[in-house]
Formats: C-alpha cells, structure tokens, sequence
C-alpha cells in the first residue's frame, strides 16, 4: 500500500483525469456505488472508478498499480461470489460502458463490458438475432460469457463462450490488447471460462444466430406432482430436438396473474419448455408434459427478450448458490432432487433448479476450459432471502441439495453458479489439466495476481 500523501495525490488526479465518477469512502454516492447484486457481500473498496471509455479504464488501472492496490472489475455486479468488490481494492466499475453495435451482415454483435443481458437482447431482437444469454436480464454479459455463460438457447447455440470471437482488454500492466482466434491465441482460450483473471474486458465480440421465432410452455403442479413432472420433462428433452431446453424446478408460488390463489405463497413445482421456434414446433414437443394433470398453464409464442425478463430477481437479497452437475438422471436421482423440495426455505426467493444439458453444449469446442459441458443435467440450489436471522437454514439447505445428487455427480462445476467454495471447486470448474494451463497464461498476463476478486487462478 501506498504512503497516504501518495495515495493522496494520486487519487486527486484521477479525478481530475477520469471523464467517470470516482468515489472514494465518505464521497457522496459511495454507498450506492459499492452495493451489489449479493447483498451478503459487504465490502468497502478503497477507491471505486467508474469508467466512461477504455480510456479511463486504462487510466483507472494505471493508478490501482501505482498505489499497489488489488482490482475488482464490475459489470452487472451480479456475482454470487462478489468479484464485483474488494475490501481496500480499486473497483473498475464499467456500468457506464454499455453500448451494444450489432453487425447483421457478420451476424455479430460488439459488447461493451458494463452491458447488460438486457442491453444485449434488445439490442439484436429487432434484426432477428440472438445468442446465448443469461436467464436474468440483469445479469452482466461480461462476467456472464467469460465465466463460461448458460441460457436458454444454450442447448441450440451452445454456451455462451462458444460464441465469442474476440475481447478487447486492459490487461494489469494498463495496456490495451485483442485477443482473438488469430492475436494472442492463448489469452483467447484462456476467456473462454477462465473469467476475469486476465484483465478488464471493456468490449467482446459474440456470433449471433437468425431467431425468428420463439415459444414456451409454462407448467404449474402441486408438490407431490413434482417427481412425475421431472421424469416427463426428462423425457421431454432427452427426444426433443437441440431447440428445446428449459427448466424444472421448484419455487414459492409468486402473486402472478396465471398462478393459482392457493398456491401463491406455497412450495410450488414449475416446469418451462422453452423452444427456440414457433408454437407448433413446441407444443409437439411439450406434448408429453401438457398431457399431466396440472394446476396452470401459459402455452405459445412469446418474444425471446420477454422470456430473458421472467427471471428477474431483485437486488439487495441475501443469496448462496450451488451447483452439481450430474452425468446421468436416473428414476433414483429424480427422487432424490424431489425430496429436496420439501426441505427449502419457504416462502423466500429460493429456487431448487435443474437445468438440462446437451445438444449444442455437449458438441461444442472440447478444448476449452469449461468441463462441465459433458455433463447431462445441472442441479442450481438457488438461495435468495432477506433477513440475515435465515442465514444458517438457507446455506444449509443448499449444501444438502449438493450431497444428495451428488452420487450422479461428474465433479465438474459452472464456476458463475457457485460462490467462494474454495481452490479445489475453482479446480473443478476448469478441469485439471486446464488448470495447469491457465496458471501459465495467468503468469504472463497478470504475474502479480492484481485481478484476484473472482474464482482466482493463481499464477504458475
């Protein structure tokens, strides 16, 4: 740490220099320029940038370095795990960097780093373009593809990393770089699931694919209809086409329009076909799960920028998340993930996830450092609540969810769905030969370790 007369003078000038806002402890607006998404996460930066261009990123780097200080970047500041923040670090705010240039003759789209989900999906929906995005409108694209990136259209499109061309970065020595197929090749690997280790990634260019059309299925059953509904919506994916993907899962009854009285409140199973096509493409499909008895149901075409706002949670909860992928979903493991139900926090935000796997995901790029793309099923304990008194009922919950799948389990992990569960599940979430990799392009890009507010790769 620099002498404060230093960091003093230093701090000065980067107000004087920053086109942003710089917010130091005291400043007005601190406070609300430090809270994120998590609100267990409770940190206070030293300094916070927020950035209007790469210009000032790099200008906001250069000072974190000559103060010594460690650097958090943030984009949509929705990780679990509050790599948007550190204690006594400089955050690298990019929420004021959000523009989305769509290219319709490339089929490609330019991101800038403190884009949303909602940015992105907007932003392509009127040429008839999309690729994979985050569940959560929300959601920073940034943070989102780099980690490796999971949506709707995954199944179709493949994951998000899949779909990335190229990533203009500041990497920790404040210089500007591309990495893409053909400049800086190994760096280019490395952002496709290695996350924010690297640098700041003020823009990235994803492919986009022609999306005339989409459609869903919504699902509403009691409880005890839940195992039957998992088994049918199982069978439902494993002979559908790559367009279909979706969710089952359990949650409390939300005060929606479509949603029965006596289930508003209450332990609720839910299950959505999403179908990347028209309605009558989806409803042969969904045929088998329509025809189970079931309490409510929203059947037909809707746009796909209004399914990515469905799941739009709020910020300033309490949340502790999980994941375990799983190699196979028997009739044992269904029970299993069912019976967890009866165990979760109700009524809170809590949701008991499982997510399918497959298609374009499981064809997608073997090289890359995301492991768990083999996997057939994503199990997602979810939990959101707001008074800290919960704390102990909530993380528990979601730490049982993990054990009692975990005999199907591959050990492999979407590092985006899960906090800080320590080396070995970082490990896990980049496979261990990737690991190794990844700590030798960590040495070269940011031998210091300057960029550590994430799943850290430490370099080799």
């Amino acid at each position: 740490m620099a002498p404060p007369s230093k960091a003093h003078t230093a701090l000065a000038a980067l107000r004087e220099d920053l086109v942003g806002a710089v917010f130091a402890p005291g400043d007005v607006g601190y406070e609300d320029a430090r809270a994120v998404f998590n609100s267990m996460i409770d940190r206070r930066p030293a300094v916070i940038a927020q950035c209007a261009d790469d210009a000032d990123v790099v200008r906001a780097v250069r000072f974190g370095r000559e103060l010594d200080l460690a650097i958090a970047v943030r984009g949509g500041g929705h990780s679990v795990a509050g790599s948007a923040s550190g204690d006594g670090a400089l955050v690298v705010d990019l929420r004021r960097m959000h523009t989305v240039t769509v290219d319709p003759a490339a089929e490609a789209v330019r991101v800038q780093g403190g884009a949303t989900m909602s940015d992105l999906d907007r932003a392509t929906e009127p040429y008839g373009l999309a690729t994979t995005g985050g569940r959560a409108p929300t959601t920073g694209v940034g943070g989102f593809v780099l980690g490796g990136g999971t949506g709707w259209l995954d199944r179709a499109f493949g994951l998000a990393v899949d779909n990335l061309l190229g990533v203009e970065l500041v990497t920790a020595d404040g210089e500007r770089v591309h990495a893409n197929a053909d400049e800086n090749p190994e760096l280019f690997w490395a952002l496709h699931g290695g996350g924010g280790n690297f640098g700041v990634a003020t823009a990235l260019t994803l492919e986009l694919h022609e999306l005339p059309a989409f459609s869903i299925a919504l699902l509403l059953f009691a409880p005890r209809s839940g195992p039957d509904a998992v088994r049918t919506f199982r069978e439902v994916i494993r002979t559908g086409p790559d367009e279909a993907a979706g969710v089952v899962q359990y949650l409390t009854g939300p005060p929606l329009p479509f949603v029965p009285e006596h289930l508003v409140g209450r332990l609720v199973c839910v299950a959505l076909v999403t179908y990347a096509g028209g309605e009558e493409g989806l409803r042969k499909v969904a045929e088998p799960l329509l025809a189970l008895p079931h309490e409510a149901e929203v059947v037909g075409p809707m746009p796909y920028t209004e399914v990515q706002c469905m799941l739009d949670f709020p910020s300033g909860l309490r949340n502790y998340w999980s994941a375990e992928y799983l190699a196979e979903l028997p009739d044992e493991a269904v029970d299993a993930y069912c019976a967890c139900a009866d165990a979760m926090p109700v009524p809170t935000g809590t949701q008991h996830v499982l997510f399918p796997q497959g298609g374009a995901i499981a064809a997608g790029p073997a090289e890359y450092p995301v492991p768990y793309r083999s996997a057939s099923w994503a199990v997602h304990p979810f939990g959101m609540w707001a008074e800290p008194a919960a704390d102990e009922r909530a993380m528990a919950w979601v730490r049982g969810v993990r054990t009692a799948v975990r005999p199907w389990s591959t050990g492999a992990v979407y590092l985006n769905f899960i906090g800080d569960e320590g080396p070995e599940r970082v490990r896990a979430g980049l496979g261990t030969a990737n690991s190794l990799r990844l700590g030798k392009v960590k040495r070269t890009w940011d031998p210091d370790n300057v960029f550590r507010f994430n799943h850290n790769i430490e370099p080799l």
